[in-house]
């Protein structure tokens, strides 16, 4: 398969099991929280802001649509209340696993 082709099954995916992903910025802010869980650590709002992945009022809007949707979990922190903690939800994790095991075996196949 041709390199345009496999783009294609990628973006038809994205728009087919993604559609709570509408910009750049929301897939960043997803993967920065899971990158943080995978690393066992928990990112809080002011680690999130610090990242840089736009202005803060942009992050804070599209983290609002990201938790209205129920995509982010954001609780507080057990220890200090004034911060808060930022998860995944668990059923997004699992579409998102998807997601990768779909980008490798087009990648594995249609790319080399």
């Amino acid at each position: 398969m041709k390199l345009f082709t496999g783009l294609k099954k990628i973006r038809e995916f994205e728009r087919g099991q993604l559609p709570f992903l509408k910009t750049v910025v929301d897939f960043d802010i997803v993967i920065e929280i899971g990158y943080a869980e995978e690393q066992e650590q928990q990112l809080t709002l002011k680690q999130l802001f610090l990242l840089n992945l736009s202005s803060r009022t942009t992050v804070r809007r599209k983290l609002a649509r990201l938790i209205e949707r129920e995509i982010v979990i954001r609780r507080k922190h057990a220890s200090d209340q004034r911060a808060s903690l930022l998860t995944i939800s668990p059923s997004i994790v699992k579409v998102l696993g998807k997601y990768g095991g779909t980008l490798t075996s087009i990648s594995t196949l249609h790319f080399k």
